[in-house]
């Protein structure tokens, strides 16, 4: 683990959706461009982390702090722009814009106006070139997904927050996603996988945190989270 001062420090982060507790205590940090799998059952709060790491959700109490800012607090506009960006499954695109649309839109949305990160889009997506005039809703489900990596990833943010990328893909598409966030990692963006394929996603991490009822269960080295680790705190979903 990097001894420097974290990317990204999260302590003791609690959320509530009215009187139910969805995160409790929550605390683990993520360097510059180290990469943490977030595993845990359905239902263990996985997603409502992503949530409120990206504004999307109110933190309860607790502290979040990205690039020695407080962003506990902060609108998902405002996190987005400082460069930590939430990559929901779901795809995410405008589905009545191009791709070409799409792209540039991003760009807006990101303050950036840099004009190789579109051509940048295409050389990791090839496939988006091709399909630039076509209308995103138009476009097959692996497709958006692509155009959804690519209108994050063109724009280099500091953390990417991977949130079940590879959901509902066929395995061709899981590969594609996977080896589009080893190019956004080589490029120097750390990343927070939360993945159903939790062999994959540690195959892929420096570290792991293993969450069960929105508490940490386990936390270590990706290397360290072995079978018997996923089968006790993930029971059947470890053999994904």
């Amino acid at each position: 683990m990097n001894t420097s001062t974290p990317l990204l420090s999260v302590r003791d982060l609690q959320v509530r959706y009215g009187p139910a507790l969805a995160l409790s205590g929550v605390s683990f940090d993520v360097p510059a461009k180290g990469a943490l799998a977030v595993l845990g059952a359905n239902g263990a709060g996985k997603s409502t982390l992503a949530r409120a790491l990206s504004g999307l959700v109110p933190a309860s109490t607790g502290r979040i702090t990205f690039a020695g800012r407080d962003i506990a607090s902060a609108s998902p506009d405002a996190i987005r722009r400082s460069g930590l960006v939430h990559l929901p499954e779901g795809r995410g695109v405008f589905p009545g814009l191009t791709v070409h649309e799409n792209l540039r839109m991003a760009l807006i949305a990101a303050g950036a106006e840099r004009a190789d990160a579109i051509d940048r889009a295409f050389a990791i997506f090839p496939v988006l070139g091709d399909r630039r005039r076509q209308r995103a809703g138009t476009l097959s489900g692996g497709e958006q997904q692509m155009l959804s990596l690519a209108r994050a990833l063109m724009i280099t943010p500091r953390l990417a927050i991977a949130d079940e990328l590879s959901l509902g893909l066929a395995p061709r598409l899981v590969d594609v996603v996977f080896e589009s966030l080893e190019r956004a990692r080589a490029a120097g963006v750390a990343i927070i996988m939360i993945e159903q394929f939790a062999h994959r996603a540690l195959e892929f991490a420096d570290r792991c945190l293993v969450l069960q009822r929105g508490s940490v269960a386990w936390e270590g080295a990706a290397s360290a989270a072995g079978d018997e680790v996923l089968r006790h705190y993930l029971g059947e979903a470890a053999g994904a």
